[in-house]
């Protein structure tokens, strides 16, 4: 099993990924994309665990993790919806281009959940199927509750305050009003419902569950309740569970 970081250099970006896979080939039939929530990156302990896992049970696949703008090791201050997507279509596009990924899979988290709900929103699907879990549905709410209060008159007058847990960024009210424009709760997903598995806690302390599954029944999507477990899946028990769902769900298709 090897893992190298790289940087994608494109459009004045650089991403910073971290790829993982089981053999020494250059080239990869099938790419999963991993994609971390916010206040994460891409180095954290389950999402190494995740692709892991993977190449050990499919050792022709790789792994690509990515670090979102103004998180982990990427340069960027300020947080800004349209560069998210920007990252995304980077990484999509080095899979096919460099990795000649003929089938692409992505397993997001949080803050990474809606942002892939998002981007199929605005771009369509370049995935084979899509794992989701603890996912942000009402993303502008979740993140303006990140603002402090002693930040907040500051904010409400449209100037950028900061925000984070051991890395801080900025953000104003434009990104607010950009989430709130692209509210998953509001677009339909019907046509690649069969290929999407949205895994949640009934603990979850920051998205209720009602919420995510009243989500997933309107858009006919396979919702999987994980009793007892919170937003972060902090059991290894629980992320064990959902490590080995989605490795299943992105398994070959005879």
């Amino acid at each position: 099993m090897k893992t190298r970081e790289f940087d994608i250099n494109e459009d004045g970006y650089s991403v910073r990924c971290k790829m993982t896979c089981g053999t020494d080939e250059r080239t990869h039939d099938r790419v999963i994309i991993c994609t971390h929530g916010f206040g994460g990156t891409k180095d954290i302990a389950s999402i190494q665990k995740f692709a892991e896992k993977e190449v050990g049970k499919h050792k022709h696949d790789a792994v690509i993790a990515f670090d979102w703008p103004c998180h982990g090791r990427d340069a960027r201050k300020k947080l800004e919806l349209a560069e998210c997507f920007e990252y995304l279509t980077i990484v999509v596009n080095y899979a096919k281009r460099e990795l000649g990924a003929k089938e692409l899979y992505i397993y997001s988290v949080s803050f990474g959940a809606y942002l892939t709900l998002a981007y199929l929103q605005e771009f369509g699907s370049p995935f084979t199927r899509i794992a989701l879990r603890s996912t942000g549905i009402r993303m502008a709410q979740l993140m303006e509750n990140n603002v402090a209060e002693n930040d907040r008159a500051k904010f409400d007058r449209g100037k950028e305050v900061e925000v984070g847990f051991d890395r801080k960024m900025k953000i104003d009210r434009t990104l607010i009003d950009d989430l709130a424009a692209h509210d998953i709760t509001k677009a339909e997903f019907f046509d690649w419902a069969d290929d999407i598995i949205m895994l949640h806690g009934t603990n979850d302390e920051f998205v209720p569950i009602d919420e995510a599954r009243a989500f997933a029944d309107d858009n006919v999507i396979e919702f999987i309740a994980v009793e007892g477990c919170d937003h972060a899946f902090r059991s290894p028990k629980n992320m064990d569970f959902a490590i080995h769902t989605v490795v299943e769900f992105f398994a070959p298709q005879s």
